[in-house]
C-alpha cells in the first residue's frame, strides 16, 4: 500500500515542494488550500513523478471544510499515515491602521487552521492507533518583533499546543512533529525587504522535513545555524529591540 499523505497550503512553496518529493516514494497525496489552479498544475506533475493525489479547494479556517476534505481523502484511501497542517499566511498586524481583517487572517489561518486539520483526521488517526501529525512552525515563533508579532504569536502557538499534545496522542501510537524553518525561499518570502540569514531552497527544505518526519522527531529546526540563534534571540532584552525598531522609524 502506498504512503497516504495529507498537506494544506499545498498550492505553492513548502507545501508543494513536499508533495512533489512524496510523489517520487510513489505516496498518495490529498492537496489542500484555496487555489485550485496551482493544485491541477501540481497533480500533474505528482503523476508524472510516481504518485496519485487528490485536490481539495478549501480555506482551512472554515472547519466544515476541512472535515469534508478529510472524510473524502479517507474514504479514498482507507486510511492516514502522515497529516502535515502546512497552511500558513505571514503579513503585518495592521495595528498602526486599526485594520483587524490582517491580523484575523493570520490568526484564524495559523492557528485555527492547523487545529481544525488535525481534528479532522483526529478520530481515524486514533481508531487506526498509528499515525505521524506535523505542525509547521518557525523559528519566528520564538522571538516577537514589532509590527510582525501576530504571526510570530502563531507560530509560538501552535508549538506550545504540540507541546501539550504530543504525550497524550503517544497512547495512541501517533508521532507529532513540530517544524521550525527559518527563511526559505517561497512566495511568501518573496516580499520581504529585509535581510534572510540562511536562505533554503524549498526543495532541499522539504527533503530535510520529511527526513524530520520520518524519524518522528518532537521538534526540527532548521537550517541548522539557527539552533544556535534562537538562543541568542530570546536572550535579547526587550528594550534593545524596542530601541532598534525606534531608529528605523525615525
Amino acid at each position: 500500500m502506498s504512503e497516504r499523505v495529507f498537506i494544506t497550503g499545498a498550492s505553492s512553496g513548502l507545501g508543494a515542494a513536499m508533495a512533489r518529493e512524496y510523489a517520487r516514494r510513489g505516496a498518495t497525496i490529498g492537496l489542500a488550500s484555496r487555489r485550485k489552479p496551482e493544485m491541477e498544475v501540481l497533480a500533474d506533475e505528482i503523476h508524472q513523478a510516481g504518485g496519485t493525489s487528490f485536490i481539495y479547494v478549501l480555506d482551512v479556517s472554515d472547519y466544515s471544510a476541512c472535515r469534508e476534505a478529510a472524510e473524502s481523502f479517507l474514504e479514498s484511501t482507507g486510511g492516514i499515515d502522515t497529516v502535515i497542517a502546512n497552511a500558513g499566511v505571514s503579513g503585518t498586524d495592521g495595528i498602526t491602521s486599526g485594520d483587524l481583517h490582517k491580523i484575523k487572517t493570520i490568526l484564524d489561518t495559523n492557528i485555527s487552521g492547523v487545529v481544525h486539520t488535525l481534528f479532522s483526521f483526529l478520530p481515524t488517526l486514533r481508531k487506526q492507533k498509528s499515525g505521524r501529525v506535523v505542525f509547521i512552525s518557525s523559528v519566528a515563533g520564538y522571538r516577537a518583533l514589532p509590527g510582525r508579532s501576530g504571526y510570530s504569536a502563531s507560530k509560538a502557538a501552535i508549538r506550545f499546543l504540540a507541546d501539550g499534545w504530543r504525550p497524550v496522542l503517544a497512547r495512541d501510537s501517533i508521532s507529532l512533529t513540530t517544524i521550525c524553518p527559518g527563511f526559505i525561499k517561497t512566495p511568501m518570502t518573496e516580499d520581504h525587504s529585509f535581510p534572510m540569514p540562511f536562505l533554503m531552497d524549498a526543495e532541499t527544505a522539504a527533503k530535510k522535513m520529511i527526513a524530520a518526519i520520518d524519524a518522528r522527531k518532537r521538534i526540527y529546526i532548521f537550517p541548522w545555524q539557527w539552533r544556535s540563534v534562537i538562543p541568542l534571540m530570546k536572550s535579547i532584552p526587550a528594550s534593545w529591540i524596542d530601541w532598534l525598531f525606534s531608529l528605523g522609524n525615525r
